[in-house]
């Protein structure tokens, strides 16, 4: 199936997004010093949340699974710091990019029969996550993001020549989906 990157584009910078882009499916390159940083738990997540490892899966199960996919496009939100302790702009801005994520991948999983959603940080669709004692409450809406799958966001955004960096006192929120 043919996919139309400027529809993506105009449909991500319609709903609040900053930059879209083509994701290089080569980009996609599933590496362990990735998942190092998430065994360090500096997010709080590691070993706490379905959508993070390790209930998430190896690399190696994210490589298969990603293999099915022949198509992708990153999303950003970006913003404007009063200067690197601006934690309000952090906090909005982070709410409004997950947000924004989330009602694209609600479009999306509309239209598509298979989408696969990589969004920026921790999945935070239930206020506690039931892991590991329960099953996960919402399977079908719990999104893992880039890191957690092992991607080296900057990485990705820089083999898709899509900026990850946009200047001094800024602040980029990055999510990818793909498409079968």
């Amino acid at each position: 199936m043919q996919y139309n990157v400027e529809e993506f584009k105009k449909l991500a910078i319609s709903m609040g997004f900053s930059n879209a882009g083509q994701l290089n499916m080569d980009a996609l390159v599933f590496m362990p010093e990735v998942r190092q940083m998430c065994n360090s738990d500096s997010c709080t997540s590691y070993n706490k949340n379905w959508m993070c490892p390790p209930a998430i899966g190896t690399l190696e199960q994210s490589a298969v699974k990603v293999r099915e996919y022949s198509f992708g496009m990153i999303v950003q939100t970006t913003a404007f710091m009063q200067d690197e302790f601006d934690y309000e702009t952090i906090r909005d801005t982070q709410k409004k990019h997950k947000n924004n994520f989330f009602e694209l991948v609600t479009l999306l999983r509309n239209k598509y029969s298979s989408v696969l959603p990589m969004g920026a940080g921790t999945c935070t669709i239930c206020n506690k996550c039931t892991y590991p004692d329960k099953p996960c409450r919402f399977p079908d809406k719990a999104i893992g993001s880039m890191e957690s799958y092992g991607l080296w966001v900057s990485k990705v955004c820089e083999m898709s020549s899509i900026p990850y960096y946009y200047g001094k006192n800024t602040l980029t929120f990055t999510s990818c989906f793909l498409l079968k």
